[in-house]
């Protein structure tokens, strides 16, 4: 289930390209998890005695893991603190000593209470293993662009230093989820309100889970139609929070009233914590134009602009910052279904 909008930073530019075109990619994923203490922007550094260096937490993905569970997961087995990630930023890629790409992206990523409600959808926190990591440090932006090791991974830290330094660091998310897939409606005998998932559909609700469980997502709401409400139940279940039915987010609701969607999006966007709204296909578009008015204009230009927008099961997460100026959306980013 891979992101549409993190960038890349190649780090092998002095390489023939042809061999970078073919050759083998590892997956991997990180953070750069991050606080404000007594005023001042603090970063957190782990050191690996294999390498003898210091850097971002981070690893290999495992087979079919979406690239934000990785993150999450990875941080927690190299700090020992749950997170939740926040803004994408730059990811770098390089080649490896066999020959092989690796290709890590990362995220901006805050300590998550152990008593958030996605914390307990997520894997178990692990003890650290001092074999593989044997110290870690709260540093201040500066001291951390000293002490990393290798200077390309400078590159993620100046982009979250700029977002802080903006106001667009500390964000909130909005996660606009499609059902999963549904049985066709040529094959089904009731009305369109009872029109039930797929067993596949089923699956890929449940992968969805964990890939929201990635970020602060402290409510749920959804078309009260059966297919929507089925495709959030695995994550409300999995976290105890209560999903909101809201009637304007079905097709019939929205075909008589695109003002009410619209009204219900701007209120999410204008002050709600963290939240996940599912609905259908027909009911997108009203929900990305609300959207793209809300974003700096680069930003909006990221989102899809054509039908189907997302894919049954898919999900776009809007990063909303509060700032100065009122809530901006700085950052967008699109997953595909998929099942792990």
């Amino acid at each position: 289930m891979g992101p549409t909008s993190l960038r890349i930073v190649d780090m092998s530019a002095d390489i023939d390209r042809d061999a970078i075109d073919i050759a083998p990619v590892v997956q991997a994923a990180g953070s750069l998890p991050w606080r404000v203490k007594d005023g001042e922007l603090q970063v957190q550094l782990i050191h690996r005695p294999r390498y003898n260096d210091w850097s971002w937490p981070k690893g290999r993905l495992n087979k079919g893991e979406p690239q934000p569970v990785g993150a999450v997961r990875e941080t927690a087995e190299e700090t020992g603190k749950p997170v939740s990630l926040g803004i994408p930023l730059p990811g770098l890629q390089y080649l490896l000593a066999d020959g092989r790409v690796k290709r890590v992206h990362y995220w901006a990523a805050t300590r998550a209470p152990k008593s958030a409600p996605v914390v307990a959808a997520r894997f178990p926190v692990p003890a650290v293993d001092p074999d593989e990591i044997d110290g870690r440090k709260w540093l201040s932006v500066a001291e951390a662009l000293e002490r990393l090791t290798r200077r390309a991974d400078q590159i993620p830290l100046k982009e979250l230093i700029s977002a802080h330094e903006s106001g667009h660091l500390r964000t909130r998310p909005l996660i606009i989820a499609r059902h999963g897939k549904a049985i066709d409606r040529s094959s089904w005998d009731g009305d369109e309100a009872t029109r039930p998932l797929t067993p596949f559909g089923s699956g890929q609700a449940d992968a969805l889970t964990q890939l929201l469980a990635a970020f602060d997502v402290t409510r749920v709401l959804t078309s009260p139609w059966r297919r929507c409400a089925a495709t959030v139940e695995p994550f409300a279940t999995a976290t105890g929070l209560t999903p909101e039915a809201a009637p304007e987010l079905t097709e019939h609701a929205h075909e008589r009233s695109r003002k009410s969607v619209r009204a219900l999006v701007e209120n999410l966007v204008a002050d709600a914590p963290g939240a996940v709204l599912c609905t259908h296909r027909p009911v997108l578009p009203t929900i990305f134009e609300v959207l793209r008015e809300s974003a700096r204009p680069k930003v909006a230009r990221a989102l899809p602009k054509a039908t189907p927008y997302l894919q049954p099961g898919g999900c776009l997460v809007a990063h909303i910052a509060d700032t100065a100026k009122g809530p901006r959306i700085v950052a967008f980013e699109r997953f595909k279904p998929t099942l792990w």
